[in-house]
């Protein structure tokens, strides 16, 4: 327990001249002299007549942190706690300090605030600048603002995070804004969807590939919602007639996430849509993204060359930049220099030297690529080949000696040589560069816990048995045929029945006989035909083998091939 008078005024005053004209801060000053942090706050208080407060875990909403500039409370070494029927509390670590008085005194009368001083601790002070961090951009501020509402009103996300049809038409359009990007990042989504419709403004979020009405607004707040999305990513407020792109970023949960934008005229108004891209998720091993038996021996193996070209397939959300980028970390050695171009990058990879392109300003694939040459790489990874210039770069860089891994948008990994043939790459440069294509879909998986089991016989396994037909027969006959598979059951902890994604793959590796039919006639037909001969292994047989291992049911292969 304090004794009383431990520390007098005139001892404080000391130590506080001593801390202005050194480089301790005064609670190291007593530290030093036997005061411990929570002696000195109750002395100061007693000493100085000013009631004292420690701040707990909580963190002070952005509601409160708004009151006090983030500069000016590092500089006086002030902080708002509370803000309490219209009467904002302050604490200051030295409440004797006069410029510190009158800065708050400035800030207070500029806002027709009332202020109560409390003296704090120099620690706890810099708990709640932490919270600071993060809360410059206007989506932090939405963000904190919701918390603050949420403090407040604890129905308001009780409505948003059952999916119920939601938000009061009074609710300001910032925590609006804030509350669909908190509920779909919950969720899992991977987009958010706001689209106007006659009556109303629904909101949808994609879910493991599926996309689900979670919420629904009054039509009038359409455009307070567009334009609070176009404040975020600095698009032109004005500009309703053509589609626009932007992104931005927010601190959500002690990480860092961003959000690529685009905007879209439709009849009933502008749409919006926002993909969610975490730079901090993990990776996964080719073998937890689906790639296994053969496929994977000859992913494996492809890696392992020192130059050529790699193609992912197939429609965008299909998967083919996180197989990428579980490629990128098995090259990720210190012996090599892996350079990407990218748009945008949705993860970091340490040691790989990643570049976001921007062809607002010039910085395109193309351009890119031709810079990229110079910076002496052995493996190169380029986003997307969209065009005749970047593709032919890429496959220039595959001739002289560097690796390069890159996707493109085709239906089937067969497609890609006639792909880049009608982009304007002649057939003889594909030959010898092309080392592989890696064809590619994502299949929504089971969920352990209320998959129902179907019996393999009848018309069912006559069905799977014909699926299996034209396998190839080194293939065939590893099959065994189980006696039951599984479907999806919608239950309380998987409300669709299934939970995650994985891929279906399809690997075409480049042979003699595939690279003379691409010098005289690179028909998909009869590349495919070849590939077959080899053992290739489409994705719809790929698919129905993981129906038979009992990963994924067959209604949900069927949606997606």
């Amino acid at each position: 327990m304090l004794k009383k008078n431990l520390i007098s005024k005139n001892e404080l005053a000391l130590v506080y001249e001593e801390a202005k004209t050194g480089e301790k801060e005064t609670e190291i000053l007593f530290e030093e002299r036997g005061v411990s942090p929570v002696d000195l706050l109750a002395a100061k208080s007693e000493a100085l007549g000013v009631p004292s407060k420690t701040i707990d875990e909580r963190k002070i909403p952005y509601g409160v942190l708004k009151n006090i500039p983030e500069e000016t409370a590092r500089h006086y070494k002030i902080a708002p706690l509370d803000l309490k029927d219209g009467v904002l509390e302050v604490g200051m670590v030295d409440p004797d300090n006069i410029e510190a008085r009158e800065a708050l005194q400035f800030i207070t009368y500029k806002s027709s605030l009332a202020f109560k001083i409390f003296v704090i601790s120099l620690s706890d002070l810099n708990k709640i600048l932490e919270g600071y961090k993060g809360l410059g951009g206007e989506v932090s501020k939405a963000l904190g603002e919701l918390e603050s509402a949420f403090e407040t009103s604890p129905e308001i996300e009780k409505q948003v995070l059952k999916g119920e049809v939601a938000l009061t038409e009074e609710a300001p359009v910032t925590k609006m804004v804030a509350v669909i990007i908190r509920h779909a990042i919950e969720g899992n989504a991977s987009d958010i969807h706001i689209e106007p419709m006659a009556d109303k403004l629904r909101v949808r979020f994609r879910v493991d590939g599926i996309l689900y009405t979670s919420l629904i607004l009054p039509l009038h707040v359409h455009e307070a919602v567009l334009s609070r999305i176009k404040i975020l990513t600095n698009m032109q407020l004005d500009e309703k007639r053509k589609p626009q792109d932007g992104r931005f970023s927010a601190r959500i949960e002690n990480r860092s996430v961003d959000f690529r934008v685009s905007t879209f005229p439709t009849y009933f108004g502008e749409k919006a849509a926002i993909r969610i891209l975490d730079p901090q998720q993990k990776i996964g091993a080719l073998s937890d993204l689906g790639l296994s038996g053969r496929n994977l021996a000859m992913v494996e193996e492809a890696l392992k060359k020192p130059y050529g070209l790699i193609f992912l397939v197939g429609p965008t959300g299909s998967g083919k930049t996180s197989t990428l980028y579980s490629m990128l970390q098995i090259l990720n050695q210190e012996r090599f220099n892996i350079v990407s171009l990218e748009d945008p990058i949705e993860y970091n990879i340490e040691g790989v030297n990643q570049s976001q392109v921007k062809p607002e300003i010039g910085y395109t694939f193309a351009n890119g690529l031709r810079s990229i040459l110079r910076q002496d790489p052995d493996t190169i990874m380029v986003g997307e080949v969209r065009d005749k210039e970047t593709a032919q770069l890429a496959v220039h860089a595959a001739l002289t000696g560097h690796l390069v891994l890159s996707t493109l948008h085709t239906n089937s990994a067969v497609g890609a040589v006639p792909r880049l043939v009608d982009m304007g790459v002649d057939p003889y440069l594909i030959a010898p560069t092309l080392i592989m294509a890696v064809g590619q879909r994502l299949v929504r998986t089971l969920c352990d816990d209320s998959k129902k089991e179907l019996e393999v016989k009848g018309s069912l396994k006559t069905r799977l048995e014909e699926e299996l037909a034209n396998v190839p027969p080194s293939i065939k006959e590893k099959i065994k045929m189980p006696a039951k598979i599984y479907q999806a059951m919608p239950s309380s902890t998987c409300l669709k029945g299934t939970r995650g994604r994985i891929g279906v793959f399809e690997v075409l590796l480049m042979n003699k006989e595939i690279e003379n039919i691409i010098l005289t006639n690179p028909a998909e037909e009869a590349i495919l035909k070849a590939g077959r001969k080899e053992g290739m292994v489409t994705m719809r047989e790929d698919g129905v083998l993981k129906v038979l291992e009992g990963r994924v049911g067959l209604e949900e292969l069927e949606e997606v091939i």
